[in-house]
Parts: C-alpha cells; structure tokens; sequence
C-alpha cells in the first residue's frame, strides 16, 4: 500500500499544501481537506528566521522549538484527516520534532483519535557556537514513516520541496537511482512549498486574475510515477493556476539552473511547462544528476542588540535637515553601528504635510543593549525641540531588542545522523545517496545572452512591467531576482537587454556587488542572484524591504526605452512556453 492507503500502483499521487510560513493561513488545512480529493497534504513552516525564533522559544523552555501553532489547526482537522485518509507531512517540528510528535500524540488522546505519528530528526547539529545548526536533510526519511503507515508525519529542517518528495518516494517506490523522478518531483514540491504564491498570490499580474487576487486557493501537485506533474487547485478556490503563476514561483529564491538539493541536483533549465485545462499546467521534462557529498547547513546567532527611530522631514532644505539629524545624533551615540536611510518620499509644492515629507530611518546595532536601547532612542527624541524646523518622529522611545545573523555552510552528507522514527518507535537510520558528485562534477552552465548592442527601430517609454512579470526574494544574506517574458518576441528581446550592467543601471543598490545572471529560455526568463544585499540576512537586515520581495516590483516599475512594436499583456489565454532542447544558462559577470 502508498502512502495514502491506495494501491501502490496508483498512477496519480494528489499532494496539497496548507502552509508556506509560519503564519500562513490558519484555516488552509481544514480548507484543503474539505475542499477536494487528496492523498497528502503538507505544510512548510520553517524559514532562516523561524529557525531564529524557534531557537530562542527553546532557551526558555527547552520543551519549545517547534510551530505550536501547527497543533491549534490540527486539533481541528486531525479527525477529517484520518476519516478521509489523507497521511500528513509537516516540517513544523523545527528543532525539536520529537516534541511535536508527543504532542500529537497528546492532543489525538484528547481527542480519542487512534494516530500513527513518525518523525525525522538527525538536523540539528552540534555546534556550541551557534544558537541553531541545522543540515537540510532530503526525503527518504520522511518515505520510511510513511511506508510504516504513519498518519502523521513530522521534520525538523528538511528542504521545502523534501515535504512533497518523501510522499512519493513511498508511494512511487523510487530509489536514489530514480534522478528523473525526484528531480521532476523536487520542482513539485518546490511550486507548492509557498502555498498560495503558486495559484496567484504576490503575482505580478494580480489584475488580470478572476478575482483579482482576493482570496487564492492554495495548490495541489498531481504527480506521475516519471516525476512529472500537474499543478491545479481545489474547485471553487480563488487564484488561478496558468504557465505564468507557475512560472513566477518557480523563479522564486532559486539560484543556478543546477538547483542543489539532498537527493538529487535537479536542472531548473529543463522544466516545461504547459497548459493542461483550466486551472491546471503540466509540469515535464525534468532532468536529475546525483546530488553533492555535501548537505546545506543553516547557522543562525544572536548578532547583539537593535533599535530604530525615524524622523519626519517637511518641506524644504530635505537634505540640510537630514545632515543635521545625522551629526546631532553621531555626537550623541557615536557613529559605530549607527544607520542612516533617506527616504525622498517628499513631493515639491504639496498641499499635505505627509505628501511634503521625506523620512530619515536611523538604525542601530551594538553588542551593548543599552547604547543600542534607551541611549539611542532617548538621544533621538532629545532633539524634537533642538533640531531642524518641523522636527517630529514616528516613533516613541523604546529598548533594544535581540537580532539574528544567518549563514551557511556545508557538511559531508555521511557526517550526519539521518534518522526516521517510526511510529510504533523503531529507528531507522537513513544512509545517504549511495551516488554523490563533487561540486567541482556538477553541471557547468554557460552564459548565452543574445546582443546587448543591438537596438530596435523604434522606442517607446514605458514602465519595465508592461512587458515582463518579476518574482524576487532572499537567500540568506543574499537575494534573487527572476524576471520573465510575457512571449517569445520579448523573450528575445529580454535576453540581450538585461544584463548585469543593466541591471545596475535600473537598481543601482546592486552595482557595487557581485551578480550572477543565470538564462532559463526554457521559461522565458532570467534570475540574477544578487550577493550581500540584505547583508547578515532577514532578521539583522536594515533594508526598507528586509527580505527583498518587493525588489522585483521595483524593477517592474522603472521607465525605459521599450521597443515599440512588442505588444502588453500574456500571449494568449492558453500560451505555451517553448519546450524546446534546453539551452544551459550560467552566470554572467
């Protein structure tokens, strides 16, 4: 039997998903379970900054560190869950998954529900250096608590896509040698990690979506013993599902086309995507390589201490008023860890005063709390009577508070103790791939980028996003940007137009830095891997957009010269991405 209790022959494996974040909507699971046929339903939870919060909810209470909020839904739904036989995968054990699981245990007694929990742990790594270590295990793990017939399934820091990869794994019985299949399923897993981003949320093209992004439905991967799938939704759910909502989060914090991964390095540039019925993309042609001797690890520390105050600025001399903020408060502190960010949000000769002002967002970062605590922000309030005219703030004095840095790192995959705890106790050591590359075997990628120097006949001025959609986010510390083509004739002119140095050009934040550019023609579109902007990453971030999600709206929203005879909007209702050889895209400097 699967997974799921269905013959294990079944062709189709129905995975839904629930949760991107921790946060995410509190009813999609009861949602997802009501709403349609399903075999697995999965909710992701854990991100670089959950990791963070998680980590110090358990130097409080050691018996903490995992999404307590993953067992206030389940109570809820667990009985719908076992009735309809739907097995669930959650990564919401974070670092304490065997406390979850007990958890559940727990709560199903209450509820005198007979449940079957497994759960994977082996992530977390010593390192008394560290508030947190965790290596992103893959997916076998989760496939052994299921083919010992858990309901419930548990993780710590698995990768998102492991979620949807362990389920078939033991439905499908694939072994490492399977590349294809779990390279196919990987890019399932990878779309319907972020819940509702697949199905319209954060969409460049919001507008044009039934309900104008109201209320997306969240997703369902229907996954062929090949690895290929379908993504579709539940009948009746907001959103919608096109190449194009697929295409946007498949773009999402990605990196190289070699996309590394526990089991598999899965080749982002030969997915193809198409449309399959309303509401509904196939997902083919993905290829797989053996995966690195090597796993991801995640390390988050406490940084030292944080505070923020802003001034508003109204009116005239913007930039003598900023200046003199700016000395009065180095006087005051010191300059060490102090921020500046001028914020022109000012408009000439408004008739309101918000339309009038620029902000000035002054931050602090000190290993000492109490320089970056009251010191700071009763040294920024001090001023309100003594220094530029029209002095005010948006913020009352307060104290300091803790943040994070994120890194990684690598460890050799058999240096880590994989293990899944099955249901009725038994510990199941889950050895690694028994076929593994060295970084310097991967796949190599080389740039194609058509001819920067070529021009169209005739240009029109226009916002960026008129022609292309943009899917950006973080990546540690750094932060990707994907952009894509609506058609070919943009494609091909896309491809030349943006490079590196354009991109500089229209966000010049990113000139100072390392870029790599990487082609998907496959898709239309190219990702550029943006390194260091959000500097120690999420939670240590003073950018204005912490996490970078806006960055590729912003590049939407420049004005450039475009040429004039490319049409806006989609190609058509039913556009195909070309799924032709897939041509390799590597970095360009």
């Amino acid at each position: 039997m699967s997974a799921s209790g269905r013959p294990a022959g079944t062709d189709v494996l129905r995975v839904g998903n629930a949760s991107g974040f921790y946060g995410d909507r509190f009813s999609a699971w009861q949602e997802m379970l009501d709403g349609g046929e399903l075999d697995v339903l999965t909710g992701d939870y854990l991100a670089e900054l959950t990791m963070l919060i998680l980590g110090r909810d358990r130097m409080r209470d050691p018996d903490l560190g995992y999404a307590r909020t993953f067992l206030r839904q389940l109570e809820g739904c667990l009985g719908t869950a076992l009735d309809r036989r739907v097995a669930l995968v959650t990564n919401a054990g974070g670092l304490h998954p065997a406390g979850l699981a007990a958890a559940i245990r727990t709560l199903a007694d209450r509820l005198g529900l007979p449940v079957r929990v497994g759960y994977v742990e082996g992530d977390a790594l010593a390192r008394p250096d560290a508030l947190t270590a965790n290596a992103y295990l893959g997916a076998f793990g989760i496939a052994a608590c299921l083919d010992a017939g858990a309901d419930v399934v548990v993780t710590g820091r698995v990768t998102d896509a492991s979620l949807v990869v362990g389920p078939a794994v033991a439905h499908f019985g694939w072994t490492h040698d399977d590349l294809d299949a779990l390279a196919g399923a990987t890019v399932a897993g990878h779309l319907i990690e972020c819940g509702a981003q697949v199905t319209g949320g954060n969409y460049s093209f919001f507008t044009e979506l039934p309900d104008g992004g109201h209320r997306p439905g969240f997703p369902v991967a229907e996954l062929r013993r090949d690895g290929s799938s379908v993504l579709t939704k539940h009948p009746g759910t907001g959103g919608a599902v096109t190449v194009e909502t697929v295409t946007a989060q498949l773009l999402y914090e990605v990196g190289a086309p070699a996309y590394l991964g526990p089991d598999v390095v899965t080749r982002l540039d030969t997915v193809a995507l198409s449309p399959d019925g309303p509401d509904r993309v196939r997902v083919c042609g993905v290829r797989g390589t053996p995966p690195p001797e090597t796993l991801k690890v995640g390390v988050n520390n406490l940084g030292g201490f944080r505070n923020s105050m802003t001034f508003v600025l109204c009116g005239l001399d913007i930039e003598a008023k900023a200046a003199l903020v700016r000395a009065q408060l180095e006087a005051a502190v010191g300059t060490d860890g102090l921020e500046f960010q001028l914020a022109r949000t000012d408009h000439p000769d408004a008739t309101d005063t918000e339309v009038a002002s620029a902000l000035v967002h002054v931050h602090l970062r000190d290993g000492d709390r109490t320089r970056a605590g009251r010191t700071f922000s009763a040294a920024a309030v001090e001023l309100a009577l003594a220094s530029y005219p029209g002095c005010t703030l948006t913020t009352l004095p307060g104290d300091a508070t803790p943040y994070g840095v994120f890194t990684t790192d690598t460890v050799p995959q058999d240096a880590v103790t994989h293990v899944a705890v099955l249901p009725d106790g038994t510990r199941r050591p889950i050895p690694p791939p028994p076929v593994r590359c060295k970084e310097g075997s991967l796949p190599i990628h080389q740039a194609i980028a058509g001819d920067p120097s070529l021009h169209p006949a005739a240009v029109r001025r226009g916002p960026l996003g008129e022609l292309v959609g943009a899917r950006s986010g973080d990546k540690g510390g750094d932060a990707n940007l994907g952009v894509w083509a609506r058609t070919d004739a943009t494609w091909a002119w896309l491809r030349g137009w943006l490079t590196v140095a354009r991109l500089a050009e229209l966000l010049p934040e990113t000139a100072p830095l390392t870029v790599r550019r990487y082609e998907l023609p496959n898709l239309r579109a190219v990702n550029f891997v943006i390194e260091g902007l959000l500097g120690p990453g999420v939670a240590g971030s003073t950018r204005f957009d912490p996490q970078a999600k806006a960055l590729g709206e912003l590049l939407r929203a420049r004005v450039v010269d475009l040429p004039a005879e490319l049409p806006t909007g989609p190609a058509s209702a039913d556009a195909e991405l070309p799924a032709g050889p897939a041509a390799a895209g590597g970095p360009q400097a």
